[in-house]
């Protein structure tokens, strides 16, 4: 790191791609939430219809819903919200820690060193230009 300037232009870059790696990470999180909530809903709909096979008579399809469908894992035997906990435990902390660790060596923990240079300089030209 520089010690007037901060990170040097690489190192800002460097930084700046693992920012956008990481806010890439929280937005594919985001899906997987909405993934997790959608299939809940699913599964709300087909409780629903196990009740209603029932009322008309449909044993086999009932059971068939609840022994076999709603009980059953979204991906192998896991259901959606452990995939959600798997993924918060997993690559997603993994990843943030990493990324803050790099930050900490680089740029003093302070986070898009590279928006604040491009902030700093254009309120510079602005102060100039007026």
């Amino acid at each position: 790191m520089d010690s007037d300037d901060g990170p040097t232009d690489a190192e800002r870059e460097l930084l700046h791609e693992c920012q956008l790696g990481i806010e890439y990470l929280h937005r594919a999180y985001g899906d997987l939430l909405a993934f997790h909530h959608e299939v809940g809903h699913a599964m709300d709909r087909f409780a629903v219809a196990e009740r209603e096979l029932r009322a008309l008579g449909y044993e086999g399809f009932a059971d068939e819903l609840r022994d076999d469908h709603l009980p059953a894992g979204a991906v192998g035997d896991a259901w959606t919200y452990e995939l959600v906990e798997a993924f918060q435990r997993g690559m997603l902390a993994s990843v943030v820690a990493f990324e803050c660790d790099l930050r900490e060596e680089l740029a003093e923990g302070r986070s898009h060193v590279a928006e604040r240079r491009q902030q700093a300089a254009w309120r510079e030209r602005a102060d100039r230009e007026e």
